[in-house]
């Protein structure tokens, strides 16, 4: 459990160049700390933010954090428990986890979603001969979510990944926010892996006892079957990661349909962009 006081004991502060291309300075827990971006609250809650005070000059990095699990896993049920996550003009938010020798070792993406978005994207990013069940995506009995694409093979220059969009409004950006938060779950193991997101009110008994069950939830927002993505093939030694990057690869091509005004790049330069950027984590939870 990464919780409270401890919570960033178990985490990696990145500070290399985004490899994303976001026109973010990621700090160290040192210099984030002090920056006001990353600590726990009185109440045992996290806060990862992005700086909302600066003024900066057009194409200039906005400080901002990027941390990832020293421990990596292979297979289980993850469990992520916020009050809020970000949202806003030029803001691409993740809460996610990656393998080795990215695309060798897959990447799951949780939550994310770019600007002011109103659903959270789930995807799975891999190696070549990883596919979402076209059967099962025929018969939409194993998930709710709306599918964006099958191909789930990615690289530098098609990283869409087979993606699968929420239709709740509560899973994502002022809508989560506005009813605090709620739980994104996602349940790894031989036979694919599915993605739930419960609001506050609904999250399950058994998962608020720590005794989490989860052939007992009901429907997964997305799921994607070993049957058609080798699971042992495509996944291995996943480090879990929380980031907040602002334009770049999907912010930046996506800005001028988002109902944003002006640019990306003039959005980082006003800091009045970022007062909704940040993440309160209530924890986190790992079951093998």
């Amino acid at each position: 459990m990464y919780q409270g006081q401890n919570f960033f004991d178990g985490w990696d502060f990145f500070t290399g160049q985004d490899p994303t291309h976001g026109t973010v300075q990621f700090l160290s827990q040192q210099d984030a700390a002090t920056a006001g971006l990353a600590f726990v609250q009185g109440d045992g809650t996290v806060v990862v933010g992005v700086d909302n005070t600066t003024v900066l000059p057009v194409g200039t990095p906005r400080q901002s954090v990027r941390i990832s699990t020293t421990k990596t896993y292979n297979k289980g049920l993850f469990i992520a428990d916020f009050s809020a996550m970000p949202h806003g003009c030029s803001v691409w938010p993740a809460w996610w986890s990656v393998g080795p020798n990215w695309p060798q070792g897959g990447e799951f993406d949780v939550v994310e979603g770019v600007h002011n978005q109103a659903t959270n994207q789930y995807t799975l990013h891999t190696s070549d001969g990883c596919t979402l069940d076209t059967a099962v995506q025929a018969a939409n009995e194993a998930f709710t979510g709306q599918v964006l694409g099958t191909e789930c093979a990615s690289s530098g220059g098609d990283n869409a990944g087979c993606g699968i969009l929420d239709t709740d409004t509560t899973s994502y950006g002022h809508g989560f926010n506005i009813i605090d938060g709620g739980v994104f779950a996602h349940l790894w193991d031989e036979t694919g892996v599915k993605m739930w997101h419960f609001t506050r009110a609904d999250i399950p008994q058994d998962l608020t006892a720590q005794n989490p069950n989860p052939s007992s939830w009901p429907t997964p927002s997305a799921s994607w079957s070993s049957s058609t993505c080798s699971m042992d093939d495509h996944f291995f030694d996943h480090s879990l990661v929380l980031d907040i990057t602002l334009c770049g690869d999907f912010a930046g091509p996506t800005y001028a349909s988002s109902g944003c005004p002006g640019t990306c790049a003039t959005a980082v330069a006003d800091p009045t962009n970022f007062d909704f950027a940040r993440f309160i984590i209530n924890y986190v939870a790992v079951y093998n």
